[in-house]
C-alpha cells in the first residue's frame, strides 16, 4: 500500500509502507490512512458539505507530535490541513490528499482558580472548557455552541454570550504555545513574540499550529439568568424594532441576539413551537441571577410569545442549548455575515423579508448584538478587524440535500449582498463565513487596517505560506 499526498505546488508524492512504518515508530499518536479503522471518523467535520479524504492523518497526542508533523510537512513540502474542533463552516480543516494534523485528541483543560486562568490544549471544545472552569464558577468568554472548537473560535475572534461584558475570546487570551512553520515550538504573549501574539488574536490560523492557549477567566455562573422567548415569525415586524430599541440601552452585563428560524418537533422544545416558524429573542446576563431577572424581563414582553423559556439556568446548559440544532455532519452549511454600525429600518427590512422566506427550515437569519467590551478595545489592539460595529447580521444557510447546494448558496450570497449594500454596513466576521478562499474585498473587510501588519507577520513566521488552508493572508 502507498499513501498519496498533495504537495504545496499542486503536485503529488507517495509514502510507501516501509516509510509509513518508520513514521509510526516516530509518532506517539496514531497515523491514520484510508485503510485504517477510524479514518472516516477522523476526517469528519461539522459541515456535511465536506466529504474530503486526507492522504494521511496524524492524530497528535501532544506538542511533540505536532512538531514532528510540521517538520514532516516541511521536509516533503506537503500540503497541510490543521484540525482542532473541526467546527469551521468553510471546512478548512480537511482537504483531499493533504497531511491532516489533527489535534482533536488534545483536549486537556486546567483551571487555576486563584489566578482565574484556564490553560487549554489546542483540540479542546467549549464543552471541555466549561466543564473544568465552571467547577470554580469561572468562564472564558466565547461561543454559543458547546461543540465549537476553542482554537478556531479564538484565532478568528470569538463571539458568544459574554462578549459585551468581558470581550471576545481572543481579547481574553494571555498566551499561546505555537508550532511555527519551521517546526519549532514558541510561546507568544504580551512580552514574548509579541507580534505573533497580536496576530493570533483575530488573524486566524495563518501563523502556526497552536498547541495550547492560556486564558483569563471571569466569575460567571454556575447559574445565570437566561432570557429566551419564541414568537410567531409572523409577528416579527413588530418585535424586531422593539428588540432593537431595547438593546440600545442595555448594560454591558447583557448580550442579546435574535434569530428567525423553524423549530423541529422534538421533546427538547415546547409543543407550542413544534414545526413553527419563529422569531427567537435570547439574552444572557453575566451577573447574578437576582440582578439578571429584572434586566431580562422584557425578553418575553415584546409581544405574546408562543413559548417563554426564560429563567435561571446553568451556564453550561445555556452554552449547549443550540447544540441539538446542529448535529455533526448532518447539515450542509454556507454562511456569510455583515457587521453593522447600526440596525436601521433598512436592515430590519432585509432581516424580516429574508427571514420569512428562507430556502430551508434549518437556514436561519441571525442578528447578534455587539458593543460593550468589544467596542472598548482599540482597532489595532488585536488583529481582529472591526471593533466599531453594534450588530452583526449573519445569513446562515443550512440544508440537507446536496441537490440544493447551488440554489441555497446563491440565496445566501444574494441576501448577504443585500445587507452589505445598506449604508451602515461595515465589515464581516470570518468565523461566520463559509467561503473556502477569500477574495481581496472580503479579506480587507475582515481585517481592515490590520491587514498590512498581518501580512508582514505572516512573512516572518510562514514565508512559504505553508499554513494556507484557512482564511488566508498572503505573506509580504
Amino acid at each position: 500500500m502507498t499513501v498519496r499526498l498533495s504537495l504545496l505546488n499542486g503536485g503529488r508524492t507517495e509514502l510507501t509502507n516501509p516509510q509509513l512504518d518508520e513514521l509510526r515508530a516516530m509518532f506517539h499518536g496514531p497515523l491514520v490512512t484510508r485503510e485504517d479503522p477510524g479514518y472516516d471518523e477522523s476526517r469528519a467535520v461539522q459541515n456535511g458539505m465536506f466529504d474530503r479524504h486526507p492522504g494521511l492523518i496524524v492524530r497528535c497526542s501532544g506538542a511533540a507530535d505536532v512538531i514532528d508533523a510540521v517538520r514532516l510537512a516541511r521536509e516533503r513540502d506537503l500540503l497541510v490541513a490543521v484540525r482542532s474542533g473541526g467546527h469551521g463552516i468553510a471546512g478548512h480543516s480537511v482537504s483531499d490528499d493533504a497531511l491532516m494534523i489533527d489535534l482533536s485528541a488534545m483536549r486537556g483543560v486546567w483551571t487555576n482558580p486563584a489566578e482565574r486562568t484556564v490553560r487549554v490544549q489546542g483540540g479542546a471544545t467549549l464543552a471541555d472548557v466549561d466543564r473544568e472552569s465552571q467547577a470554580f464558577g469561572l468562564a472564558v468568554p466565547g461561543g454559543v455552541m458547546s461543540t465549537t472548537g476553542v482554537a478556531g473560535l479564538t484565532l478568528g475572534g470569538g463571539l458568544g454570550w459574554l462578549h459585551r461584558k468581558y470581550g471576545l475570546t481572543c481579547d481574553n487570551l494571555i498566551a499561546a504555545e505555537v508550532v511555527t512553520a519551521d517546526g519549532h515550538l514558541v510561546r507568544a504573549s504580551g512580552t514574548e513574540n509579541a507580534e505573533l501574539f497580536w496576530a493570533l488574536r483575530g488573524g486566524g490560523g495563518n501563523f502556526g499550529v497552536v498547541t495550547a492557549f492560556e486564558f483569563q477567566a471571569h466569575p460567571v455562573g454556575p447559574t445565570v439568568m437566561f432570557g429566551c422567548a419564541m414568537y410567531a415569525a409572523a409577528d416579527a415586524n413588530e418585535i424586531l424594532p422593539a428588540w432593537r430599541d431595547w438593546t440600545a440601552g442595555l448594560p454591558d452585563e447583557v448580550t442579546s441576539r435574535v434569530m428567525l428560524w423553524s423549530m423541529p418537533a422534538t421533546p427538547l422544545l415546547p409543543r407550542e413551537v413544534h414545526n413553527r416558524d419563529v422569531l427567537i429573542v435570547a439574552a444572557v446576563h453575566a451577573g447574578s441571577p437576582d440582578d439578571g431577572a429584572p434586566a431580562l424581563r422584557p425578553v418575553g414582553r415584546f409581544g405574546t410569545p408562543l413559548a417563554d423559556l426564560s429563567g435561571p439556568a446553568s451556564f453550561r446548559d445555556v452554552q449547549r442549548s443550540l447544540d441539538f440544532m446542529f448535529p455533526k455532519g448532518q447539515l450542509r452549511s454556507y454562511w456569510k455575515s455583515v457587521t453593522l454600525n447600526e440596525l436601521g429600518d433598512d436592515v430590519l427590512d432585509v432581516v424580516l423579508r429574508r427571514g420569512l422566506h428562507r430556502p430551508h427550515p434549518r437556514t436561519l437569519v441571525h442578528a447578534p448584538q455587539l458593543g460593550g467590551a468589544v467596542r472598548r478595545m482599540g482597532p489595532a489592539d488585536t488583529a481582529f478587524g472591526d471593533r466599531s460595529a453594534a450588530y452583526i447580521v449573519s445569513i446562515d444557510g443550512n440544508w440537507t440535500d446536496a441537490a440544493e447546494d447551488a440554489a441555497t448558496m446563491h440565496w445566501v450570497r444574494d441576501a448577504f449582498h443585500e445587507v452589505q449594500r445598506v449604508p451602515s454596513a461595515a465589515g464581516t466576521y470570518l468565523n461566520f463565513g463559509g467561503d473556502r478562499e477569500l477574495d481581496s474585498a472580503t479579506r480587507q473587510a475582515a481585517f481592515g487596517r490590520n491587514l498590512d501588519r498581518l501580512a508582514r507577520i505572516k512573512r516572518d513566521f510562514d514565508p512559504e505560506n505553508r499554513f494556507r488552508l484557512n482564511n488566508n493572508i498572503q505573506p509580504r
